[in-house]
């Protein structure tokens, strides 16, 4: 029994073979010196992706559309607001953003609940054709999006969804259900089926099991699959321009910033303004539901 415990616990703790892993492999007596390198290189990885978010911002703040300068400051000598008070007041930025907003949170809400009670079936029954419907999903995950354009534009104009807010909503939460069923499916396989039996011991019906304790313990799961519907549907151009390329009065963000490039002049200090501002809601609602990230993209992975 004891050799038994003691193999165990040199597999659990036997160390990466290349050197590399070797390195970053978290130990006790860890030297000053190997924590200092590892800091360095995650401050020079950070350095990296931001620094092209701020060469945009450097961009929008240069008055008139002056994209190069031999100049490297963040902040340029001549810095003007100019830009962003031109989108903000003479384009219909707000409007966009506006029409971007609703989409996006329908889009979101939809494809939680769908994705939420779909999952959740998966995960709990089992019936004929599910494995097959499981694979069916992560099947469609294979299919270009290019490839969707069409179908989904054809559907549209029978249903007559072309030019609405509705038909927009329908392909965006269509096209996303099935990543968020994976994902979902894999964290309710962790939550133990004994919290259910108890519930339902005590009078709980399976709904409001469902509702009163699934829900609750899926949050950082929830999350997960609210900010990947949020993002899909916030920066998607392709089909909002297929869908709604003649309802300029609906147009989203994506669709509106294409006015600000001309034929032969693009208004690159306007398009760098708005490109920041469209940022802002997306960076507030990470900075909000960032401690739901790690563990609702790493739990739901464990079983499945």
């Amino acid at each position: 029994m004891s050799t038994t415990v003691q193999a165990q616990s040199r597999s659990v703790t036997r160390k990466p073979e290349s050197p590399i892993a070797r390195f970053f492999y978290a130990q006790r007596g860890d030297s000053p010196f190997k924590r200092l390198l590892i800091h360095l290189a995650l401050i020079v990885a950070c350095i990296i992706s931001v620094y092209p978010v701020l060469r945009v911002l450097t961009v929008s703040l240069r008055p008139g559309d002056r994209l190069l300068s031999t100049s490297l400051a963040i902040i340029p000598e001549d810095a003007s607001l100019d830009n962003y008070l031109t989108v903000l007041t003479e384009k219909d930025f707000l409007l966009w953003v506006w029409n971007s907003a609703i989409i996006t949170a329908a889009t979101a809400v939809i494809g939680v609940i769908l994705a939420s009670t779909a999952a959740y079936a998966f995960s709990r029954w089992r019936f004929p054709g599910r494995n097959a419907g499981m694979i069916f999903l992560l099947s469609t995950q294979m299919i270009p999006a290019a490839m969707l354009m069409v179908p989904l534009f054809i559907l549209a104009v029978q249903l007559g969804l072309v030019g609405t807010y509705r038909g927009l909503v329908i392909a965006y939460s269509v096209t996303s259900i099935p990543f968020s069923v994976w994902i979902l499916k894999g964290y309710y396989d962790t939550i133990p089926k004994d919290l259910e039996e108890a519930a339902m011991i005590d009078g709980a019906s399976r709904i409001s099991t469902f509702y009163r304790i699934i829900l609750p313990l899926s949050t950082p799961a929830l999350s997960i699959v609210f900010l990947f519907n949020f993002m899909n549907a916030w920066n998607d151009y392709l089909l909002a321009r297929i869908f709604l390329s003649n309802a300029t009065e609906i147009w989203t963000w994506p669709l509106g910033l294409q006015l600000l490039q001309g034929q032969f002049t693009t208004a690159w200090g306007q398009f760098a303004a708005a490109s920041i501002l469209v940022m802002i809601p997306v960076v507030a609602l990470f900075l909000y539901s960032s401690k739901y990230l790690i563990s609702g993209l790493t739990v739901g992975g464990v079983k499945g």
